[in-house]
């Protein structure tokens, strides 16, 4: 019986790691999923399709149904494990870390929505900040993924202050808009939904940063309001 224990032993630490492992990869397929869902809101605005629209609003199903399959895999995990330290930061990190990226996952679908009605209303003058923004917030998204499979910290800091520059970009954007609006108010409806796309952007990226926040509380076990620039000596 007892030169079983070893054996029994090394099978249940090596079940909880493929729970783990597994948890690890449902995240980041949903990361994947919302990141693509962004990049696509922004092509369908853009190209004025929407086809393109229509198809990232289907896909809010698949990112819901990741969101409660995380959360069922670590509730199953926390309580049949009792997980410590390291373990049981992952765990509950990959639950808020899903919640974070669901919220990405719905202001994707909204600026599709924006994107579909704006494809029905004259074109206004070329707008070429939301494209800019839309890349950098989906480029946010990947790296900061990326961050969390390599649990690299320094990584997961430099996407952090990327959002600087979104935020920038949305009040750059805001007066230009605003000037459309007053010299024809007939662009009034567009400039407004492009106002709300571009919010959108400000808000992804302000969801990334919780991420990376997130990922540095996983490894370190400390909270930050406020990650050091890695750029700033």
């Amino acid at each position: 019986m007892n030169q079983d224990t070893p054996t029994a032993s090394r099978h249940i630490v090596r079940s909880y790691d493929q729970q783990l492992s597994l948890l690890t990869r449902k995240v980041i397929e949903m990361g994947g999923v919302v990141e693509q869902q962004v990049g696509a809101a922004i092509d369908a605005l853009v190209k004025r399709d929407p086809e393109i629209a229509i198809a990232v609003i289907e896909r809010d199903d698949e990112v819901d149904r990741l969101e409660e399959e995380i959360d069922q895999s670590a509730i199953r995990l926390l309580a049949t494990r009792q997980p410590m330290a390291v373990d049981l930061r992952l765990i509950a990190m990959a639950m808020k870390i899903s919640n974070d990226l669901e919220r990405i996952g719905d202001y994707a679908v909204n600026m599709a929505r924006r994107a579909e009605r704006l494809a029905k209303l004259p074109p206004i003058k070329p707008l070429y900040t939301i494209p800019r923004m839309g890349a950098i917030a989906q480029s946010m998204v990947k790296d900061m993924l990326d961050a969390y499979v390599e649990r690299d910290v320094e990584k997961a800091r430099a996407v952090w202050h990327r959002d600087d520059e979104v935020d920038e970009m949305l009040t750059s954007l805001f007066r230009e808009l605003l000037t459309y609006m007053m010299e024809d108010p007939r662009s009034i409806s567009a400039c407004i939904d492009l106002l709300f796309v571009a919010k959108h952007l400000e808000r992804i990226g302000d969801h990334v940063t919780n991420i990376g926040e997130k990922i540095h509380y996983m490894i370190f076990a400390e909270r930050i309001n406020r990650m050091p620039n890695p750029n700033t000596p």
